[in-house]
């Protein structure tokens, strides 16, 4: 579920009612203009951390120190 709100003089001010019952606590994330990336760019990012995640549920993986120190000796 999303709530979209302006900020209108210093204030967040939801735009639509919501069903959410009084008192619920809500978390607003200010909202991103975009990324760029297309449709195609989305779906090939998605595959790609559902590959990592399989890969790291299976216990495939490297110490990021190590990692970190093979990207900066090619450079």
């Amino acid at each position: 579920m999303s709530i979209r709100a302006s900020v209108i003089a210093g204030r967040l001010v939801v735009d639509v009612p919501t069903s959410l019952p009084e008192g619920t606590g809500v978390d607003l994330v200010a909202d991103d203009a975009g990324d760029g990336l297309s449709p195609d760019d989305v779906h090939r990012l998605n595959e790609a951390l559902a590959r990592s995640a399989a890969d790291a549920s299976a216990g495939r993986t490297a110490d990021a120190g190590e990692v970190l120190r093979r990207v900066s000796a090619r450079r």
